[in-house]
């Protein structure tokens, strides 16, 4: 079997969901001799595009999304040991939380499952994020996106309260803000000062590439 038909199948695993096949598939691919880089890059990351597109046509849902990310996972347990430090050169680094007052986390893990599968380096912050914990997060890991999400409309003021935090920091200019949740629309973004407003994960993902293109 080719290189390429071997990572087509690595990525047909993923988005077919096949959680008892991917740890064959990906060793199967290693001892073909395919860099465990490209495994990665070029197999796992098409197949969660695949996912993606599925998720926009409608064909998959949020739970879909969740179980696509947790094949990725078993598959990358037989990879991960082959991995050198600077073989998969990350897109950039993102600082997740739910906001202050928000305990609701399923969209900002699939969110962070298909960031890091897109190859971005994730700071997840967790949930009931306080303002501060986003600034500090920014001056510590030196962080280009902040990724903030809310599905109670009571905690989306805290959202409007972390931009004005980064701006009192110095810091607003040099990070793009995102939002996300149910009840966040792109009127509310740009009235609170954000970024973006993503409509779902698969659109936020979309539009943190966008931002980190060479």
């Amino acid at each position: 079997m080719s290189e390429k038909q071997l990572l087509d199948k690595v990525a047909q695993a993923i988005a077919g969901l096949d959680f008892d096949g991917i740890q064959g598939i990906c060793k199967q691919a290693l001892d073909a001799g395919i860099p465990a880089y490209k495994i990665v890059s070029e197999g796992m990351a098409h197949g969660m595009e695949i996912v993606g597109q599925k998720y926009e046509a409608n064909e998959y849902f949020l739970s879909e999304l969740i179980a696509a990310g947790e094949v990725m996972k078993d598959g990358l347990k037989v990879v991960q040991p082959y991995l050198k430090g600077g073989d998969i050169k990350k897109k950039g680094k993102i600082a997740l939380g739910t906001v202050k007052g928000d305990l609701h986390d399923i969209g900002k893990n699939v969110v962070a499952v298909l960031l890091e599968a897109a190859g971005f380096e994730i700071v997840d912050l967790g949930v009931d994020v306080p303002a501060e914990k986003f600034v500090e997060a920014v001056k510590e890991h030196g962080v280009q996106i902040v990724g903030m999400s809310a599905l109670l409309t009571i905690t989306m003021p805290e959202m409007e309260n972390t931009i004005k935090q980064l701006k009192q920091a110095g810091l607003r200019d040099k990070v793009k803000v995102i939002i996300g949740g149910a009840p966040i629309t792109p009127e509310y973004a740009a009235k609170i000062g954000a970024d973006a407003a993503a409509r779902d994960a698969v659109d936020g993902v979309n539009i943190c590439k966008e931002w980190v293109k060479a």
